[in-house]
């Protein structure tokens, strides 16, 4: 179970403390709640930037990395389409040092014109090397735009196009900053060998000056009930043809999300996983196949993909996915078979809550949606799911008209 404490500022910065007095460590996660979703569609990739720009420097700490090192930390950070995260792990005798650093670039990030465009050609050069340059790599690029027609997840975090952060100017990127980067728009939490006292104390220090900014009131456009199958088929410099199928299915938070995932792992998980033992192993159709979910804090994507082998056509393959399915949502599966994938499951989060960095950004992501009181109710959820359940979830989300193809072939 994942214990902690919580208070806010006057300034709205949430904080959560998890004490763990067993480690002579601490995490400080400070998660805001900007994602590619929440950016003009004519500017996007601002979010995925800003993880970079964050790393410049600030007014009083030219550079960050040099500061974190000399405290012992290792930092880092990440941005989804729901979030940015930039979290550092440190000896607990100088967590002071993280609020430090954290605070001062939230309050007085260096906005100058030589940061902005190094860490420009940073994400250009990202851009080109792992979305336009790598086999198979501009894959979500395709399938967003094609699965969301309305809805900002249809672009992916690295932006629409490189044109969108190439034009990015100054007042832009401020103005990203101050509507996003403030303290009512965050969770911090502090993980670790500390207490709620000394987190409260120095949460005042560095944090409870700092301004806060115009509510952020997310209204996103609402992506429409999909009633028509849709197609793409895009040719690339690719070892084998791949086969994608993506369905729309309900957000994390939903009751139904947890048969959900279940379903997916029963389909292609792992090499026991049905598509897997079918379609790989004895009708030897697909070099590799799998299935998985999005897992986003809005109406995500049930994602099933797979390397055909050679001479075998995308039409073969599409068609030996849909049999497999078919009898899913068809035939209850069996009760054995649904445990050994729970049992899958329960241990990975079991497992996940072993690092205390993973226990930080677990209680942030869950604080951040309102939802911090039902982080220790996963394993529950997971042993409460029966076979009618998955059935249920296979015939609501698997069908024809909520399915969305993309050939990906070789030229």
């Amino acid at each position: 179970m994942i214990q902690f404490n919580n208070f806010t500022l006057e300034n709205g910065l949430k904080v959560f403390v998890h004490e763990d007095n067993a480690t002579p460590m601490c995490v400080f996660n400070l998660m805001y709640n900007v994602g590619a979703k929440d950016e003009n569609p004519e500017k996007t990739g601002f979010a995925h930037l800003f993880e970079h720009l964050m790393f410049g420097g600030s007014v009083n700490i030219p550079n960050y990395d040099i500061a974190a090192q000399n405290a012992g930390a290792t930092n880092n950070a990440f941005t989804s389409n729901d979030l940015t995260n930039y979290y550092l792990t440190l000896p607990a005798f100088n967590l002071e040092t993280a609020f430090w650093l954290e605070s001062d670039r939230m309050l007085s990030l260096d906005f100058s014109p030589d940061s902005l465009e190094v860490q420009r050609k940073v994400v250009i050069e990202e851009f080109k090397q792992r979305y336009l340059n790598q086999p198979y790599g501009d894959i979500w690029l395709h399938l967003r735009p094609l699965a969301y027609t309305t809805h900002p997840y249809r672009w992916a975090t690295i932006g629409k196009e490189i044109s969108h952060i190439e034009n990015a100017t100054l007042e832009d990127v401020k103005d990203f900053f101050f509507q996003f980067y403030r303290p009512n728009n965050a969770i911090l939490v502090v993980a670790g060998n500390t207490t709620t006292e000394q987190v409260k104390n120095l949460s005042q220090k560095w944090f409870g000056d700092i301004p806060n900014g115009k509510p952020y009131h997310r209204n996103l456009p609402k992506e429409p009930i999909q009633t028509a199958q849709r197609r793409l088929k895009v040719e690339a410099n690719v070892p084998l043809d791949a086969l994608f199928m993506v369905f729309h299915s309900e957000n994390k938070y939903e009751k139904t999300f947890t048969a959900t995932d279940l379903l997916s792992d029963i389909l292609g998980r792992s090499k026991s996983s049905r598509l897997h033992q079918i379609l790989v192993k004895e009708k030897q159709l697909f070099n590799s196949i799998s299935a998985s979910i999005s897992g986003s804090t809005e109406e995500g994507l049930f994602i099933i993909q797979g390397k055909l082998n050679p001479d075998i056509t995308y039409e073969e393959g599409e068609k030996a996915i849909w049999e497999v399915i078919n009898d899913i949502k068809t035939n209850k599966i069996p009760e054995n078979e649904l445990q050994k994938v729970k049992n899958k499951s329960e241990t990975s989060e079991v497992m996940s809550e072993i690092e205390l960095l993973n226990r930080a950004i677990l209680i942030a992501g869950y604080a951040l949606n309102d939802k911090e009181n039902e982080i220790n109710q996963r394993i529950e959820l997971l042993q409460n799911v029966s076979t009618q359940d998955i059935l249920e979830s296979a015939q609501r989300i698997l069908t024809e008209n909520n399915n969305s193809v993309l050939y990906y072939g070789k030229k």
